[in-house]
């Protein structure tokens, strides 16, 4: 599927408003091989994000998890995090290298359109999404469905995140567009039963690839 010299990260973990501690959640996808864990909290003060963001660091350094910030590449430098990722109405990827060096880049995309575009800027990884209505975010992007999901899947070289409104009611007929790897916010941020969803999801996924 890819030209990327990333691997598809399968459990993709996006740790917003969680249940659970911060770094209760990061020892969980340590435990558990979950290589992609990503910081996302906007509503944060600047000191208070960081603070996280080190901390989460420090839980992950030297194992198989690699962290992810959110939207902030003056807090991906400071807090040494293996990926930034950017949003449609963030700095382009050009301008944020220039801050974060040599961390690697994964791009947000809601229309089959901006996959192509952000595709083009070649990043280590784009995120597509949502397919399915959502309220995990204040103002959410219209649906895309899994049809584009599926035509997107074909286009990419490098791996796809599948994100939006996606649980375990709907997640076969993501798996069915070829998806490899599933974002599930709420359902992973609000319950206390963090490990065992990981769990469940690893095993779908497994049977089904």
């Amino acid at each position: 599927m890819q030209d990327s010299n990333i691997q598809d990260p399968g459990v993709y973990i996006i740790i917003t408003r969680p249940i659970l501690p911060y770094t209760t959640i990061a020892e969980k996808c340590v435990e558990n091989n979950i290589s992609m864990m990503q910081l996302r909290e906007k509503h944060l003060p600047d000191r208070e994000l960081l603070k996280i963001a080190r901390d989460l660091r420090a839980v992950t350094r030297s194992t198989n998890t690699r962290l992810v910030i959110n939207d902030r590449p003056d807090i991906a430098r400071l807090c040494n995090a293996d990926f930034l990722h950017l949003g449609q109405d963030d700095l382009t990827p050009e301008d944020a290298r220039k801050i974060v060096g040599d961390i690697k880049i994964g791009l947000s995309t809601h229309s089959l359109d901006q996959a192509r575009k952000a595709l083009e800027q070649k990043p280590d990884y784009i995120g597509f999404g949502p397919v399915y209505p959502t309220n995990a975010k204040a103002n959410p992007d219209p649906p895309v469905g899994t049809k584009h999901l599926s035509e997107v899947l074909k286009l990419a070289n490098v791996p796809v995140i599948a994100i939006g409104g996606i649980f375990p009611e709907n997640l076969d007929e993501v798996l069915e567009t070829g998806a490899r790897n599933i974002a599930m916010v709420r359902h992973f941020m609000q319950t206390k039963n963090f490990e065992g969803r990981i769990k469940e999801l690893q095993k779908r996924l497994q049977s089904a690839f």
